[in-house]
């Protein structure tokens, strides 16, 4: 008993160093396990529950996309003084651009009392275990490299080369995937609504907790 309250105390301790609000969700997994599904399904459900943490990059706007909403960007010099100054969660680079999660858009979002979601690739979920931040780890894996590829190829979305290369990307990342400890859930979307159960029951607590300082 005297163990788990102590464990109790220290992660109770974490929560406070970490930031206030209702614990975070990473959601990993390679592209066309389904995450984006999943996600759809979860927002739809539990409306004014969840809320995305905007990324910073260095890259140009896309036609279409605004700043502040569907990403803050920045200059490669803004961007690199923030990491220095230890503004980021968790930062990559991904074909020639910088993108990055920092401290005050998760805080944005907990601030308004949303479990904030970040959808964050392998590298981005490994340095997140190097911070305070607390969250709840989620992989979403496909069944197998035949499905994910025929998902992929089904989306005629890709050419080749960028199908094979998020082929080789998702092989590496179902690999770490099985890491111990890595992830507090592993889920195999081979049967959405099942996937989608598991999902659920995994965030069940943090949503009551939402809905529950909602009330008060």
């Amino acid at each position: 008993m005297k163990i788990k309250l102590t464990d109790d105390v220290m992660r109770d301790h974490t929560k406070e160093k970490a930031m206030a609000g209702p614990r975070p969700v990473v959601m990993s997994g390679p592209s066309g396990a389904g995450k984006s599904t999943l996600l759809k399904k979860l927002l739809k459900e539990f409306d004014g529950v969840f809320g995305f943490s905007v990324s910073h990059t260095t890259r140009s706007p896309r036609p279409g996309e605004e700043n502040g909403k569907d990403y803050h960007y920045v200059t490669r010099e803004v961007m690199q003084a923030g990491i220095a100054n230890g503004e980021f969660i968790e930062n990559a680079e991904f074909s020639g651009n910088m993108y990055g999660t920092s401290k005050a858009a998760i805080q944005a979002v907990q601030a308004k009392n949303l479990i904030c979601i970040l959808d964050i690739d392998m590298q981005g979920v490994k340095n997140i275990k190097r911070t305070d931040l607390n969250p709840i780890y989620v992989s979403i894996q496909a069944p197998s490299m035949d499905i994910l590829e025929k998902r992929l190829r089904d989306r005629k979305t890709e050419s080749e080369e960028s199908l094979q290369k998020r082929l080789h990307a998702a092989k590496v990342d179902m690999e770490i995937s099985k890491e111990p400890g890595l992830f507090d859930v592993v889920i195999t979307n081979d049967d959405l609504d099942v996937a989608y159960g598991k999902l659920k029951d995994a965030l069940l607590k943090e949503i009551q907790k939402v809905r529950d300082t909602s009330k008060s």
